[in-house]
């Protein structure tokens, strides 16, 4: 009983041989190979990794650099995972070979579990290599327009430019995928009653207006789009940086408004002509 009166049964004998399985061969061996493994994979990732991206942002200025890193990041972790594991098996009297014949059914298991992982990975490295996109680029993805933020080995990052808002598609989902340009078309809706001359004449206006706002790269007049119902519809092609389009957009129709109310045209709309007998 010890000085507070609490019986201790624990006796020398007890914390030595407690202290001999901590430090058995076995477990010291354990230990460092987890330390080895965490050591190796700290110096690949800093000294090889590090220096390839160091040397590829200097003297190639391979936009794809980082992707591609992160992509051998993921690799280099669970190939230095498994190796580790099996090694720390074999030390503690293990038999990995006879283990591996007999996980025939678990590796089934396994595969079936991770298969969308895997396709993540395949894809995005399909993405790399055949250059879809790179972090930066404005993409359509289905209905949404966006930027990529981030690309990594099993999924994509895309900022939405209408909302602001970021979507993570999965790199196996991601089967049709456009890079967009800073181009679009604005249709301008004209009335019957205006003449060809006097059409176009405000389109021109209309265009030269236009490529003085900030971010236009350039505003041009294309022609006649189509004979609507209640009007005739002219384009305008815009050219202009892909990330501020829809704002450069809402720009270019507030310049499309005021310049027709300054020329004294109004803008058509639907009417129904009712005749009666």
């Amino acid at each position: 009983m010890d000085s507070l009166g609490v019986a201790t049964n624990i006796s020398y004998d007890d914390v030595a041989e407690a202290l001999k399985r901590i430090f058995s061969v076995n477990v010291v061996s354990t230990i460092i190979v987890i330390v080895v493994a965490i050591l190796l994979y700290k110096l690949i990732k800093k000294y090889i990794l590090g220096t390839y991206i160091e040397l590829s942002a200097k003297f190639t200025k391979n936009a794809r650099t980082g992707a591609y890193a992160a992509v051998a990041d993921h690799f280099l972790r669970y190939l230095i995972t498994i190796i580790a594991f099996l090694v720390i098996l074999e030390i503690n009297n293990i038999n990995v070979r006879s283990l591996l014949a007999g996980i025939g059914i678990a590796s089934v298991v396994i595969g079936l579990a991770v298969q969308d992982a895997l396709k993540d990975i395949i894809r995005g490295t399909t993405i790399l290599s055949d250059e879809y996109f790179k972090v930066g680029d404005v993409v359509q993805y289905g209905d949404i327009e966006g930027v990529v933020l981030v690309f990594g080995p099993r999924s994509t990052k895309i900022r939405d430019l209408r909302t602001d808002s970021v979507v993570s598609v999965a790199n196996r989902n991601i089967e049709q995928i456009a890079v967009l340009k800073g181009i679009f078309f604005l249709e301008v809706p004209l009335p019957y009653e205006l003449d060809l001359e006097s059409s176009e004449k405000a389109m021109r206006e209309i265009a030269e207006r236009a490529s003085a706002l900030e971010g236009v790269k350039s505003c041009e007049y294309v022609g006649i789009n189509a004979i609507a119902d209640s009007s005739i519809n002219y384009y305008l092609k815009t050219v202009c940086d892909p990330q501020q389009k829809f704002q450069i957009r809402r720009n270019a129709l507030v310049t499309v408004v005021k310049t027709l109310e300054e020329l004294g045209i109004s803008i058509p709309y639907s009417q129904i002509d009712v005749h009666e007998k």
